[in-house]
């Protein structure tokens, strides 16, 4: 991975990240990255809680919309996974997430490794679809 061009970047100042977490050597794949299946889970789970706070009620993912990796992840790294609802529909909601990773602690770096955009759906205690709430 040394032939890679580290884009480097900041934290948003402007916002709170939605998930914060250390991949642990479990997480790893036979190349020693992160496996992106790890990646993609963390930013379901992330992208769900603006989800849910918009629905006020449970969601479920029904479309990855776009995901790109940028960078790879390592053990180490402290990612961080920035969400904010895009788009509002009758029943769905679309979440865009960012993911930067702060590496390096002696020599601090923060590397900007994945954009996704997810739609979820409002459920109701059924797990039925229902219309998602005026603000």
């Amino acid at each position: 991975m040394s032939e890679l061009s580290v884009q480097t970047s900041e934290l948003p100042h402007d916002k709170q990240p939605a998930l914060r977490v250390m991949p642990m050597p479990a997480d790893l794949n036979p190349a020693g990255d992160v496996f992106g299946g790890w990646v993609m889970s963390m930013v379901d789970i992330a992208g769900a809680i603006p989800a849910v706070r918009r629905a006020r009620s449970r969601v479920t993912t029904v479309a990855v919309n776009s995901f790109v990796f940028k960078q790879p992840v390592s053990v180490g790294d402290l990612v961080s996974f920035y969400a904010d609802v895009s788009s509002v529909g009758r029943t769905s909601i679309t979440v865009d997430v960012e993911v930067f990773a702060e590496r390096d602690p002696e020599n601090p770096v923060v590397v900007k490794v994945t954009e996704a955009r997810l739609t979820y759906v409002a459920l109701d205690d059924r797990g039925r679809k229902r219309p998602v709430p005026a603000e």
